[in-house]
Parts: C-alpha cells; sequence; structure tokens
C-alpha cells in the first residue's frame, strides 16, 4: 500500500463520518419541523375559536354601550324636562306663595299683639327640683 492509497482511505472514513454525522442531524431537524408543524396547527385549532369568541365579546359589548348611550340620553332629555319643569312651577307658584305667606305673618302678628296686652296669668307657679312653689311663697323665700 502506497502513501496516497492510505491518504485516500482516511479521507474516505472521513467522508463517510462526516456524512453519518449530517444524517443523523438531518433527521433530528425533519424531526423538529415535523413537532413544529404539529405545534403550530394545535395552536391554530385553539386560537380560532378564541379569535370567533374574541369578536362575539366585542360585538355584544358594544351593543350594551350603544344601548348605554341611548339610555343616557334619555336621562338627559328627562333631567332638561324636570328642569323647565321645576322653574316653571317656581315661576307660576313661588311669587303667590310667598304673598300668602307675608300676609299670614302680618295676621298672626297683629292677633299676637293683641295677647301680649292680656295681663299675665295670676295663679303662675315655678318648679323647684320636681317641686311646684306658688308665686307668693317664691316671693316670701327670696324676701
Amino acid at each position: 500500500m502506497t502513501g496516497g492509497e492510505v491518504a485516500g482511505i482516511l479521507v474516505a472514513v472521513f467522508w463517510a463520518i462526516l456524512v453519518s454525522f449530517l444524517a443523523v442531524v438531518l433527521v433530528r431537524l425533519a424531526q423538529t419541523l415535523k413537532a413544529t408543524t404539529k405545534l403550530v396547527a394545535d395552536v391554530t385549532d385553539q386560537a380560532v375559536p378564541l379569535l370567533a369568541d374574541a369578536s362575539q365579546a366585542v360585538r355584544s359589548a358594544q351593543t350594551q354601550l350603544d344601548r348605554v348611550d341611548s339610555i343616557a340620553s334619555d336621562v338627559q332629555e328627562v333631567t332638561s324636562n324636570a328642569s323647565a319643569l321645576a322653574g316653571t312651577v317656581a315661576s307660576t307658584f313661588g311669587g303667590p306663595l310667598v304673598k300668602v305667606a307675608a300676609f299670614g305673618y302680618g295676621v298672626r302678628r297683629a292677633l299676637g299683639r293683641g295677647r301680649q296686652d292680656a295681663p299675665p296669668a295670676a295663679d303662675r307657679r315655678t318648679v323647684i327640683v320636681g317641686r311646684t312653689v306658688p308665686s307668693a311663697r317664691r316671693r316670701k323665700q327670696k324676701g
């Protein structure tokens, strides 16, 4: 065997080992790609229904927001109507009621003056520690 033949055998063995190593790497890469493909398919199968549910939830929320907006505008209209009604009632009944109240106050004052001119009650009693003392006796205690 010559040196060239030995070198050729070494190169052939080296190439055989390299090709075997590359074959193992390619087989493992193919398995990884199959697993990745399966994982992506599973995620897609689960994500599509979730996206459909999320879309339905967003549509339902939009419907509810439209209803709330409608209710809020109705409440605003009722509030403005109530404010207008309160202003109308105040302007219609407010002035005359103030005049009637003032008249009633004047009548009470006039009737009250007639009572103030009346003499005080003669038999006036004072309460001292739970007892009633006639006014004459009270004067004696002071003097």
